[in-house]
């Protein structure tokens, strides 16, 4: 009898689109953060497309974690290959990096709630992109690295967005409100990009290219994803919001869209620049309600959006400073993700879509019923 974990992975849409990507299976790729929420999608894609993958994970050797990608690679054409490595010990990937020519650089900490920002996000942001593109450096036969940012890198707070130009996120942006003590994880990825960037600018071997996604949603390949998505969602579906959920003005897109912009960013040789990712802008009531068609009976979703000045009184009790819900509760998100529609190929499926497969997921991992029966 097949475990849950493999019921919850095989009657998922496991596809990524690679239809208009000329995929080289000559030479390895690397990725680090391969058992991760995206790590795990670049992997599959690399795997299903017939690529030589070597996986850089923490510990190679744990086998509930890496299980998954042994998993998709027995079903794939494609061959998987574990290295152990770790983001703050430097020449960590240089063996996993040998060899290969293109390197995807998706390990970072997406964890909002923190006890120490500079050691829990700015450190392994910051010092793990100096430690991959120090190995890039000493591996000649690399000559491109996609390295994961994240929108968070372009705008701190929804209300930073009414001084840019038409009032819209594009790859020109950059996010220059946020702060060691204001919103840590936006801090961290607009450190750790800006630093690629940098050190990409100081030689002419190798390419960087970003990808920028927006909230990452849909279902996961590991059991345990430890992704702030999930926790996000979870507390979305689970009554903590019966009463009300706010207008936090966001984007998002699905898990997979961003693992097929990556591998696109990858091999096509056109591709420069900052990609953002997103498949439409929204807000945290909005989302939530999408669910409702489908799980209004069965879950206790809430049915209308909590008044502003009731979400900044309760912040606390909600993990959020007063500060953040005054300067994102009301405030519209719009972004321009336009470029990697017209120059990667990604082609975005409905939010909708996407929140009710990852729902569908988490609650059979509970062992919860929906309002349909779940096969997995």
């Amino acid at each position: 009898m097949r475990s849950s974990a493999a019921r919850t992975t095989d009657s998922l849409d496991s596809t990524i689109d690679l239809s208009g990507t000329p995929v080289g299976t000559a030479s390895p790729v690397m990725v680090t953060g391969a058992t991760g929420y995206l790590g795990s999608w670049v992997t599959k894609g690399l795997l299903d497309a017939g690529v030589t993958v070597h996986a850089a994970v923490r510990d190679p050797q744990n086998a509930s974690k890496v299980a998954h990608l042994n998993r998709l690679a027995e079903q794939a054409p494609g061959t998987l290959h574990l290295f152990a490595g770790d983001l703050l010990r430097p020449g960590s990937y240089d063996q996993a990096m040998e060899g290969c020519s293109i390197v995807i650089h998706t390990a970072s900490p997406f964890i909002r709630a923190v006890a120490d920002p500079q050691r829990d996000l700015v450190a392994p942001a910051l010092q793990g992109t100096r430690n991959v593109l120090a190995g890039v450096e000493r591996t000649p036969s690399v000559t491109r690295v996609v390295l994961t940012s994240s929108i968070a890198a372009m705008y701190g707070d929804a209300v930073d967005i009414r001084r840019y130009p038409g009032r819209i996120v594009t790859e020109t942006c950059w996010n220059t409100t946020s702060s060691l003590s204001h919103e840590p994880y936006p801090y961290s990825k607009t450190l750790a990009e800006k630093e690629a960037w940098r050190l990409a600018e100081r030689q002419d071997r190798w390419s960087l290219v970003t990808i920028n996604p927006s909230m990452i949603l849909g279902p996961s390949l590991n059991s345990a994803p430890t992704s702030d998505s999930f926790s996000t969602i979870r507390m979305l579906i689970d009554g903590t919001t019966r009463l009300g959920a706010p207008r936090v003005g966001i984007s998002v897109v699905d898990v997979r869209e961003v693992a097929q912009a990556h591998i696109a960013a990858a091999f096509l040789t056109e591709a420069h620049g900052r990609y953002i990712t997103s498949a439409e802008d929204t807000d945290v009531f909005a989302l939530t309600s999408t669910l409702l068609p489908r799980f209004g009976g069965s879950l206790p979703l809430p049915r209308r959006a909590a008044p502003r000045p009731v979400v900044i009184a309760l912040a606390p009790a909600l993990g959020q400073t007063r500060t953040y819900i005054r300067r994102n509760v009301g405030h519209a998100v719009r972004v321009d993700a336009s470029r990697s529609r017209l120059e990667l190929g990604t082609r975005y499926r409905p939010a909708q879509a996407s929140m009710e497969e990852m729902v569908e997921q988490m609650l059979a991992r509970q062992g919860k019923p929906s309002s349909h029966p779940v096969s997995f």
